[in-house]
């Protein structure tokens, strides 16, 4: 491995800061998990709080669908190595046809969302009126600029819990990773509240609280609990990149636009073209050619163009559990993040 040096709501107890909500008493534990430091960190926490494995549900969401444009090949099988490791739960779930299908929407309505339950998959939506988005997520707080973190994500999460009766007459968690450290936007969440689908005073009574239990922890502290679990990180971070977000991130900085243009010439050749034809970059700056070409490509992907090949392969191989002596930090840990505003 790569190497760096190291409010109260009307039926709701909302926790003090700093502590915890009551675990037991929920009949669903969910975490929205990208498989990245944070959401990491936050399975192993509710472990270490004696939440059993077999309670934990991990969602994963594929923002390419069954393509292979903007995210890390990798990433899912590496998702359902370590998930059958911890002994969790792992659904996956995604837009139909993902970012791409919906950057190219021309005269359609936005695509079905589709999410595996404990009893096959479910698909919901795709029944609105026609219009035309043809545009790339651009780089922004507003969620309607940067458009793929709602339609590929938060929505899809949202149509998995208001679709299933087992949520309805029950207590259910969601838990996300977002750390205040990451962007003074993230420093004002909430570290608990109502969930954005919850619907505990209505008819269904679907209770669902939202928890951030990383929300005060440094960097540093992240990485311990992946030590003393002995989690092996994605490879992402092996190959120097400070955080797991699309491997075509809208947040990318110069150096990681050259990292990816070196790594994958193809992928990003494919994101100019589409640059050029929308009339429209990532960057109100500039295009993605002049960013990559004002940067740097990180050392380890020049160093280990083995781990590349993995990272850009679709079949997980090696482990996902070593020893907590053994862990090694990765190159990225504590280097550039290029992470939400």
């Amino acid at each position: 491995m790569v190497t760096a040096s190291l409010s109260s709501r009307q039926g709701t107890v909302v926790p003090e800061p700093g502590e915890i909500p009551d675990l037991a008493r929920y009949d669903h534990v969910i975490v929205a998990c990208s498989f990245g430091k944070d959401s990491l960190a936050s399975t192993l926490h509710l472990l270490e709080k004696g939440v059993a494995p077999q309670r934990i549900e991990l969602w994963h969401h594929r923002v390419d669908d069954d393509g292979d444009v903007f995210d890390w090949p990798h990433v899912p099988d590496y998702g359902r190595h370590l998930a059958a490791a911890l002994g969790v739960r792992l659904y996956f779930s995604a837009r139909r046809g993902g970012i791409v299908r919906e950057m190219l929407r021309e005269n359609a309505p936005t695509a079905p969302v589709w999410f595996d339950t404990p009893t096959g998959r479910v698909t919901v939506g795709g029944k609105g009126p026609p219009n035309t988005r043809r545009r790339f997520p651009q780089v922004s707080a507003n969620l309607s600029v940067r458009w793929c973190s709602p339609y590929a994500k938060i929505m899809v999460a949202d149509g998995a819990l208001r679709n299933q009766a087992r949520f309805s007459h029950a207590r259910t968690l969601f838990v996300t990773g977002e750390r205040a450290a990451e962007s003074a936007n993230r420093a004002r969440y909430a570290v608990f509240e109502r969930h954005r689908a919850d619907c505990r005073d209505g008819r269904i009574r679907r209770h669902i609280d939202h928890w951030r239990p990383v929300h005060a922890w440094s960097e540093a502290d992240v990485w311990q609990i992946l030590r003393r679990h002995g989690v092996i990180p994605p490879l992402p971070y092996q190959l120097g990149f400070g955080r797991l977000s699309c491997l075509a991130c809208v947040f990318m900085s110069a150096d990681q636009a050259a990292t990816l243009r070196h790594m994958d010439p193809d992928r990003f050749a494919r994101l100019c073209e589409w640059e050029r034809a929308f009339g429209c970059t990532i960057r109100r700056d500039r295009d993605l050619g002049t960013l990559a070409s004002g940067g740097t490509v990180y050392g380890p992907v020049r160093q280990h163009p083995g781990l590349v090949r993995r990272a850009l392969c679709h079949r997980w191989r090696g482990r996902v559990l070593t020893s907590p002596e053994q862990w090694v930090l990765p190159a990225g840990a504590f280097g550039e993040s290029a992470g939400p505003v």
